[in-house]
């Protein structure tokens, strides 16, 4: 075993699929940024709101006033440098390092691909994505033809978990014996033409949608690995993501997924993509200075120096990856109800959930208390997201305790009535009414406050 994982680690490959990939991802990531400023969600999300909704461990990290639009900017500049290959390593730091700061300014805007992009964008700092067809190759005159072949893989690897456990979490009662949520969001896509009024409205269409979603999720990392199924897995990969673009509003994510899935294919596919880039840069007189004489086999600078401490790196933080998503196993109650390690765990889409939650300030002394209208202090988005998520209640309830002592009044107390709908079920009481939230603290301790959930939902 030693010796087949030291032969493993010194086996080489093209150094032409990690280029491209660093072309698209750099590509994707720009024009993520440039939509978000076209769309002016920086001042909508981040500029206009009074409060916003922090990371248990990050309350640190907040919006910068009207500079947010330079952080966004940095972002996509250092994302166009990532994808020239122009000193990459200083601009995938600075890519990683502004993109967390962003994904963590706000809870509300939670998703799981922003995630996904945090995760890339670190191991990429490690990756000698810049060794081929890049700028870079210009100043230091050298480029790669070979680097080593886990570096690839490591990408492979993060892709495939993502999916796999985004298949194991649709392993539930909910979405392959009720179709839910599908059989709420799929009804509602009348207008699209020929099959919104036909094929969204048929049960039997639900339950199709929701098992295909689930056995495309656990089967696609393998069907990609196999060189005979790599372009059937490649088709349904176009067509299951430009599909659910088509359904559902999730932005860049199904693009972005796309190219990704393109390292999986073979080194001359990816030659032949760079020879196609190639030919557009001359057509647009931006053809590179000659590199003829200075090509060099294996980037072994990255083998020899830096892979015993990239090395173990890696491993702890695959290793993290595979057990983190199921860390509520440690919590008592339904996932789904108290979303208690829900986050960050690939559990895409998996719930419509809504719910209506109102506080009431109390004096404590005096029994005295008035109802708080949240629209004071919440934009729409943010109540809703507020209304059947316990830690946002829970951070929100603070929020308001703080601000009303500010305000003059005493021995403050804050207590909500919240009540939560879950894939279809009635509206249910959600938080324990008596139970004093300025009083309580966050933590990763169970929720004792949430109320129990009346149901079963089987599965992982």
């Amino acid at each position: 075993m030693r010796l087949n994982i030291s032969t493993y680690l010194n086996k080489t490959t093209s150094a032409a699929p990690l280029a491209v990939f660093r072309v698209f991802f750099g590509i994707m990531m720009c024009l993520s940024i440039v939509r978000f400023w076209y769309n002016d969600w920086i001042d909508l999300l981040y500029i206009q709101p009074k409060f916003h909704f922090t990371y248990f461990g990050f309350e640190f990290i907040k919006p910068l006033g009207v500079y947010t639009y330079v952080l966004f900017a940095i972002c996509g500049i250092a994302a166009l440098f990532v994808a020239l290959g122009f000193k990459y390593r200083i601009a995938i730091i600075t890519f990683f390092l502004s993109f967390t700061y962003i994904e963590l300014m706000d809870k509300t805007t939670y998703l799981n691909h922003y995630y996904f992009i945090t995760l890339l964008s670190f191991i990429m700092i490690f990756l000698p994505a810049n060794a081929h067809f890049s700028v870079d190759n210009i100043f230091r005159r050298k480029t790669y033809q070979s680097i080593p072949n886990w570096t690839i893989d490591s990408i492979k690897l993060l892709l495939g978990i993502v999916y796999f456990y985004a298949g194991l979490a649709k392993l539930n009662s909910d979405w392959l014996f009720k179709a839910m949520p599908l059989k709420i969001w799929l009804p509602s896509k009348y207008d699209l033409p020929f099959i919104g009024e036909n094929l969204m409205q048929q049960n039997w269409f639900h339950f199709v949608m929701s098992w295909s979603g689930m056995l495309y999720d656990l089967c696609i990392p393998f069907l990609l690995l196999y060189k005979k199924t790599r372009w059937f897995a490649f088709v349904l990969v176009v067509v299951f993501h430009v599909f659910t673009r088509v359904l559902f509003p999730i932005g860049m994510f199904p693009f972005i997924m796309i190219v990704s899935t393109l390292i999986f294919f073979d080194a001359s596919f990816h030659q032949n993509i760079i020879r196609l880039l190639k030919r557009l840069l001359n057509a647009l007189s931006l053809r590179k200075p000659s590199l003829q004489g200075s090509k060099l086999n294996v980037y072994s600078q990255f083998q020899l120096k830096r892979k015993s401490l990239i090395i173990p790196l890696f491993v702890l933080f695959f290793s993290i990856q595979l057990v983190f998503p199921f860390r509520y196993l440690a919590y008592p109650n339904e996932l789904f109800w108290t979303e208690e390690g829900y986050r960050f765990s690939w559990r895409v889409m998996l719930m419509e959930k809504m719910g209506i939650a109102t506080f009431k300030i109390v004096d404590a002394d005096t029994g005295r208390f008035f109802y708080v209208n949240n629209k004071d202090f919440l934009t729409p988005f943010q109540e809703k997201q507020m209304s059947f998520q316990p830690d946002f209640i829970l951070e929100y309830a603070h929020y308001l305790g703080d601000h009303f002592t500010e305000q003059g009044h005493n021995n403050v107390q804050v207590f909500v009535e919240s009540y939560v709908a879950l894939n279809g079920r009635l509206s249910a009481p959600y938080i324990n009414k008596t139970v004093d939230l300025y009083a309580e603290k966050e933590s990763f301790k169970p929720k004792h406050w949430i109320l129990p959930f009346k149901d079963d939902i089987k599965g992982l």
